[in-house]
């Protein structure tokens, strides 16, 4: 198995602000305040799968959609601008639901840092899933009736037991601070986040003895994140994106 000096530098190596510009955080920090942030990086991560410099295509087109001034453009709740965008199974109407549900978390929820931090609070330590599940039954009550399957893939169920890599990641980039994570968000810790798992990273966590479970779901998840607690019980995540980015890295070769 890897040791805890071998991760380490991976982090050193690969967690640096040389990664910002092909990583989907990159337009959480082209973001000027807090509000933009948050809601940046919800679109971005839900869209941060396949191919990322097709998906991050796609976001460029998103975001000049919005003038650079995503909150005031979530608020005025016309999203028509968005008709003809696409990328892979999110047809237009997917990407549009996404808006409409944000507007609705922003104008009847009070936004996402106080819908997170609500149901975190209430089901924190070992009820996480609990906490994720939570959120997407908020979510979800807010879905237009013409959202199809994309939209479902943006924002799985966690109660069918996936991964939830890009809500987790999302989590990553508000949480923790660090030189690639912006770390807004301050009603949770570091050491309460799960791995954002993903191919590279559950490919890299099996290679390095970190990971026995063969499925990419939730018990890997949470398997992985314990055993990365041991190297670091503060910070397990600070690992996940060395680990992406040396599988990345890998996997050119």
């Amino acid at each position: 198995m890897i040791t805890k000096t071998d991760l380490n530098s991976l982090v050193k190596n690969y967690e640096t602000t040389d990664f910002i510009a092909n990583d989907p955080i990159q337009f959480v920090h082209n973001c000027k305040c807090k509000r933009d942030e948050e809601i940046a990086g919800f679109i971005a991560s839900s869209f941060a799968f396949g191919n990322r410099k097709a998906f991050i295509k796609v976001l460029y087109d998103i975001f000049n959609c919005c003038d650079n001034d995503i909150y005031n453009y979530i608020l005025n709740g016309d999203f028509q601008q968005l008709k003809g965008t696409y990328y892979r199974i999110y047809k237009d109407s997917d990407i549009i639901a996404l808006f409409e549900v944000l507007h609705k978390i922003y104008t009847k929820e009070s936004g996402l840092e106080a819908l997170f931090e609500s149901y975190f609070i209430e089901e924190r330590g070992d009820k996480y899933d609990h906490f994720l599940s939570n959120i997407v039954d908020i979510i979800y009550k807010y879905v237009p009736p013409n959202a199809g399957q994309g939209f479902y893939h943006m924002i799985p169920n966690p109660k069918k037991g996936g991964a939830m890599k890009r809500m987790n990641m999302f989590l990553r980039w508000m949480v923790r601070k660090s030189p690639v994570d912006v770390g807004i968000w301050n009603f949770m810790k570091p050491a309460d986040l799960y791995i954002p798992l993903d191919v590279h990273v559950a490919r890299q966590s099996r290679t390095m003895g970190l990971l026995t479970r063969k499925s990419n779901d939730y018990q890997a998840v949470r398997e992985l994140t314990l055993k990365l607690k041991e190297f670091c019980p503060d910070d397990p995540i600070k690992y996940d994106f060395a680990m992406f980015a040396f599988g990345v890295e890998s996997n050119k070769k």
